[in-house]
């Protein structure tokens, strides 16, 4: 067993010169000290944990818009008139900063764990700084330009909310054994109630944070709904080129119950299909039109916009990283697409018997349909021949004469009110982001025979809360992905949830019971084994913990000596069982 003592100690010193080079560059056993950390770099400690927390938020921010990265990428689009994916350099900047902070805030632990003074690299604190900076600037960045994207953070801990307030208390109750240990070793009264006040404080705070955790997923089964309809938003944009036939057929084969797209009209009065200002993105004006490619979509006629293929952009820009797994035939359908008309899209809907809803846009000023506009949509939707109650109208201009022609419309408000108004201007349905109805709200409007429309809707998560809330139907750019969706991703009754908390609460408290036990018996035995043979290093080194490294290498020299005078070894072995080294003795400052 002696033997392999000096293999072992060689390996612990090694795995702490690797510890201490990589966080602070010092490699060596004379630049590691067990003094306590200064000031500065302390405040650097709590640089370092404010830039992980930030980060964090800012990594989950970005992990649970993925609903959005489509609507994200189509503003970057409008200000830049560039089609890309802004998303890609922003999450691998995130993830690379995220690993990278996370891995110095480990080391720090570590170094704390055995007794190490911190003390951070430059080279990492530029870092830290870098990640600190550019982090900020996101935040700022986000807040000014995509500021009603934040509601997704509350919305997505409705359902990730009880799994993140478990892994929290596994993380801070695994710290228990860190905490314990600086506790036990500590000589100063004030720091260990201190040190003991605040992971208490926090530990029971994680205890009761379910107080404060409420999710639409937690109810009785009984009282589940039944599950939205999906409405395909634009068909079914992540299959086929938005907008065009072949999206709504592909997203009539994801079984949705409506079909959702943007119309505007053309210079000879034809409703048609198009969700941008011009036909830059989607068509291929560029080519055809080349003096004309920043003109409004709306100032051409329906001859040349129905020339246009707005097919062959899908497949270069490839948005929704689908085309590799097309097959050949369908690459051929995708990139044959043409401009739809708003005439055979209501044609479809009525062959299928499925509801049609629209955002209308006005045409500009000076456009021959600029006051009929209205009208002229109102007509092909009369002529089309589909059923007026499978149209969901949304335009609020004229409704009351458009009640007066169309009867039978579904009139839709894109406008939050409550529902007294809404039923007195005779609407029944509203058509709202997710983001503005909340649960409570959901299940106000449906005690008001209101139907709630909630778009864009392509995560399962999102779309199990809103399943959840009571929701009646969801506009998705994926029908594709919520058909897999048959049932909400995580349900459970109050009571159910209420034994996984007090369970959880009891087992954590246990554990760090159990913790505190074993690091102060072990601490306490390992003083009394020393206090017997009544020698005075001994005593002097078991309470010296606190004191700097070099008084305790001196100490620890003297009780070597001691022992070997005592016949306890040999020198060279109880060199090494104290981290010193027999042959050239670098731990020893003369």
């Amino acid at each position: 067993m002696v033997k392999h003592q000096p293999l072992q100690v060689y390996e612990r010193q090694l795995c702490l010169s690797c510890l201490t080079g990589i966080y602070g560059c010092r490699w060596k056993r004379y630049q590691r000290s067990h003094d306590d950390t200064t000031k500065w770099e302390f405040l650097w400690s709590l640089i370092l944990f404010f830039t992980f927390s930030l980060l964090l938020v800012w990594f989950y921010f970005w992990w649970e818009a993925h609903n959005d990265y489509n609507e994200f990428n189509w503003f970057l689009y409008n200000r830049s008139g560039e089609w890309i994916d802004g998303t890609v350099p922003i999450l691998a900047t995130t993830a690379a900063g995220f690993t990278y902070i996370a891995f110095l805030m480990i080391l720090a632990l570590c170094h704390i764990a055995v007794g190490q003074q911190l003390n951070l690299h430059w080279l990492h604190k530029i870092g830290v700084s870098t990640a600190l900076l550019t982090t900020a600037i996101g935040f700022i960045s986000v807040n000014q330009t995509w500021g009603e994207e934040w509601a997704v953070i509350p919305i997505s801990l409705q359902a990730t909310g009880p799994f993140l307030h478990l892994g929290a208390l596994v993380a801070v109750t695994a710290l228990a054994w860190l905490v314990a240990g600086q506790v036990a070793r500590s000589e100063k009264t004030m720091f260990q109630v201190v040190v003991l006040l605040l992971y208490l404080s926090v530990l029971l705070g994680l205890y009761m944070a379910p107080l404060s955790i409420t999710s639409p997923c937690i109810m009785e089964h009984a009282n589940l709904t039944p599950r939205p309809d999906v409405i395909g938003h634009q068909g079914a944009p992540m299959l086929a080129p938005e907008n065009t036939i072949l999206s709504f057929q592909r997203a009539l084969q994801m079984n949705v119950s409506g079909l959702e797209a943007d119309v505007a009209i053309s210079l000879d009065g034809v409703p048609f299909l198009m969700r941008d200002r011009t036909l830059r993105r989607t068509t291929d004006v560029e080519k055809v039109f080349p003096a004309r490619q920043l003109d409004d979509a709306s100032s051409f006629n329906w001859t040349d916009l129905h020339s246009l293929n707005a097919g062959q952009w899908f497949l270069k820009e490839d948005p929704f990283w689908t085309v590799q797994s097309m097959a050949q035939r369908e690459v051929m359908l995708v990139g044959n697409q043409s401009v739809c008309s708003l005439e055979q899209l209501l044609r479809l809907a009525t062959l299928h018997n499925h509801t049609v809803v629209f955002g209308l846009r006005r045409p500009p000023h000076g456009h021959p349909c600029y006051h009929s506009w209205i009208n002229d949509t109102l007509g092909v939707i009369l002529l089309s021949g589909i059923p007026q109650h499978l149209v969901m109208w949304t335009p609020d201009w004229d409704r009351g004469q458009v009640r007066q022609v169309a009867p039978g419309l579904q009139q839709t408000s894109v406008e939050k009110l409550p529902p007294q108004v809404l039923h007195q201007q005779g609407i029944s349905r509203l058509l709202l982001r997710y983001s503005q109805a909340s649960p409570d709200d959901i299940r106000e409007f449906s005690r008001s025979n209101v139907s709630v429309t909630l778009y864009t809707v392509n995560e399962p998560w999102l779309f199990s809360v809103l399943w959840c809330s009571g929701v009646s139907s969801v506009s998705s750019e994926a029908p594709n992905i919520l058909r897999k969706v048959p049932y909400p991703i995580w349900l459970m009754s109050p009571d159910e949830y209420c034994l996984i908390w007090v369970a959880a609460d009891l087992i954590s408290f246990t554990v760090v019971i159990g913790i505190f036990v074993f690091q102060n018996y072990h601490i306490i035995r390992w003083r009394l084994s020393g206090m017997h043979s009544y020698n005075p290093e001994q005593i002097m080194l078991s309470a010296a913990v606190r004191r700097s490294s070099r008084d305790l290498n001196i100490m620890k020299e003297k009780l070597i000596f001691s022992e070997v005078s005592n016949g306890v070894g040999s020198a060279e072995d109880l060199y090494m069982e104290n981290g010193f080294d027999y042959y050239n003795n670098e731990g020893i400052s003369h």
